[in-house]
């Protein structure tokens, strides 16, 4: 699909493209601020190694999961 092709398209795209790029860096800025307070709290706890390998068992296991196909009930 050529966008200079179809006028409306094209005039979608600039009038969403300033809240996308807006919307982008609001999500970017949350999760560096929500990473940097996790790792905060991880060095200051007195066991980061028991909650890096939590977290990496709990991924590991949703990971296995999903590979196998399981499926939690929906009611």
């Amino acid at each position: 699909m050529d966008l200079l092709a179809d006028a409306s398209s094209w005039e979608r795209l600039v009038i969403w493209l300033p809240a996308l790029v807006v919307g982008v860096g609001l999500v970017g800025g949350v999760l560096i601020l929500l990473g940097r307070a996790f790792a905060d709290t991880v060095r200051e706890s007195g066991h980061p190694r028991w909650i890096v390998g939590a977290m990496a068992a709990l991924v590991g296991a949703i990971l296995v999961l999903t590979w196998l196909g399981v499926s939690l009930p929906r009611e």
